[in-house]
């Protein structure tokens, strides 16, 4: 797969626009070649070959730019859907572009690129199921407006995936001013960077109008905020709408529905009860004139078709939220401990650290003892596991295990010279424990690309001797939220019996 790999990270528009447009989006595999196959079989129409190309949003944002900047220079207006796009291509140009495009296996997308074209296909089923059919005329601006809205931000999770993780872990998780940050990480707003290039790319019309609303104007999504509020009388909030024509005019405008599609699919990332998307509902349910318990019931039921259509492993689909219990979600959201593992976790738990113990060691080799040790860590609660190998000059730390973690987390390699606070924990044995106390002082010291693996406020680092010298750095949360104290009192337990286990082998083969 093409990757551009920056060596400075852009502070200015114009660098980042000029680094941005270059970007060749990863398409999956399977996508691809259904796409080939189809384009090759003369008896698919224009209709059938892009109803197939949805199942890959890169492939969708690639053509619909190339018919769209081909046409630039003339009178012809930007096309809004991707069957208008292909017919203005032709069937040899799209294939050309298809050729171009890498073709990768769907674990080698990058993952938060794979997290962002999701929450993308979440809001176009979001518009079709709330907008579509009261739009008739209009679905195809709406769906493909909804799909594409988010789409500039797609080519920054291939080359700064970790400015964008750090942006959700500090604005979202943390509360930061979103001004404040993206101007440390980016040197410039995302939002202006976003309808720069969606004007850059001529993307329909909608996806622009929505980001000038978010930068101009939001003083209209505050007014009509202040009317949505007021859901249980929906005459009351009528009169207010006559009383402004000008609000009520922008309200009833279509091109709103590809904003407040992309609101609530992304904010629901966060929690369907966040701030954020109570204020998404609220907007669209003055918008479509709904009471607020009806369009509940209609956004969640639209995701879990989202998420029966477009889900996949490591990655979240807020649907899967609405199957938990209430105390279940606010340990996901950080508010309560984990549970305590169950008896028989701790019971499988006894077992892999018995086996750890044994002497002469039993393990016929590293990967066979790291494996058992990781398995040892998940039966004793941890959801999100790490297990990283220091090389002999103690210079980079590389992953051997992982448990609950995006596929690319296999790949990472850390320079300990980079972060003190690895410095600080491969000079001798010791452990970390983050809190929402110390997060902020810890966070800023570890390197961006394994603090976005491990999203919350609260995590344990703990690095292990042999024979004297630090070998290992074990990294492990309960997803994010408060730890169970038994779950970290058995952490302690078993990264001493990891330790004994290390050394044993050791010996075992000199």
């Amino acid at each position: 797969m093409e990757t551009i790999v920056p060596t400075k990270n852009p502070k200015s528009l114009d660098t980042w626009l000029k680094l941005l447009d270059g970007v060749r989006l990863p398409v999956p595999l399977a996508s691809h070649g259904q796409v080939r196959a189809a384009m090759a079989d003369s008896r698919r129409s224009l209709r059938e070959i892009a109803e197939l190309m949805q199942g890959s949003p890169a492939l969708v944002l690639s053509v619909m730019r190339e018919a769209n900047q081909h046409t630039q220079n003339s009178m012809a207006e930007p096309a809004e859907s991707l069957e208008i796009a292909i017919n203005r291509l032709g069937l040899k140009r799209t294939e050309a572009l298809l050729e171009r495009l890498p073709a990768v296996e769907p674990e080698e997308i990058p993952g938060t690129l794979g997290q962002l074209q999701l929450i993308s296909q979440h809001a176009a089923q979001q518009a079709n199921g709330l907008f579509a059919s009261r739009l008739a005329r209009l679905w195809q601006e709406v769906h493909w407006g909804s799909l594409l809205f988010l789409s500039p931000l797609w080519p920054l999770a291939v080359t700064h995936p970790q400015l964008l993780e750090e942006w959700e872990l500090r604005v979202i998780h943390k509360g930061e001013s979103a001004r404040v940050v993206e101007e440390e990480l980016f040197g410039v707003r995302l939002l202006v960077l976003c309808q720069a290039l969606a004007e850059i790319w001529r993307l329909p019309a909608w996806i622009i109008q929505g980001y000038r609303l978010l930068l101009e104007d939001r003083r209209l999504l505050v007014q009509a905020l202040h009317i949505a509020r007021d859901n249980e009388h929906p005459l009351r909030q009528q009169r207010h709408l006559d009383d402004n024509p000008v609000l009520s005019r922008w309200l009833n405008q279509p091109a709103n529905t590809v904003l407040l599609a992309n609101g609530l699919a992304l904010s629901a990332q966060q929690a369907w009860d966040s701030p954020h998307n109570s204020r998404w509902q609220y907007l669209t349910s003055l918008y479509l004139q709904m009471p607020l318990a009806d369009l509940q019931q209609q956004i969640h039921q639209q995701a879990v078709q989202s998420a029966h259509a477009h889900a996949a492993p490591g990655l979240w689909h807020p649907a899967e939220a609405l199957i938990w219990p209430w105390t279940a979600r606010r340990v996901h959201r950080g508010l309560l401990p984990a549970p305590p593992p169950s008896a028989q976790s701790l019971e499988a738990w006894r077992k892999y650290c018995s086996a750890l113990l044994v002497e002469p060691s039993r393990f016929t080799n590293a990967m066979h003892l790291t494996t058992h040790a990781r398995d040892a860590l998940v039966a004793c609660g941890m959801q999100r596991v790490l297990m990283l190998m220091a090389d002999k000059t103690l210079t980079t730390l590389r992953v051997h295990q992982s448990n609950g973690l995006p596929a690319e987390a296999a790949s990472l390699n850390l320079l300990i010279s980079q972060s003190n606070v690895l410095q600080r924990l491969l000079a001798q044995p010791a452990q970390i424990r983050l809190t929402p106390a110390n997060n902020a002082k810890f966070s800023a010291l570890l390197p961006a690309s394994l603090r976005g693996l491990f999203k919350g406020e609260h995590l344990l680092m703990r690095s292990l001797a042999s024979n004297g010298r630090v070998v290992m750095l074990l990294v492990a949360d309960q997803g994010g939220g408060p730890l169970s104290e038994i779950s970290v009192q058995a952490f302690g337990k078993t990264a001493q019996c990891i330790e004994r286990a290390l050394t044993s082998f050791s010996n075992r083969t000199n």
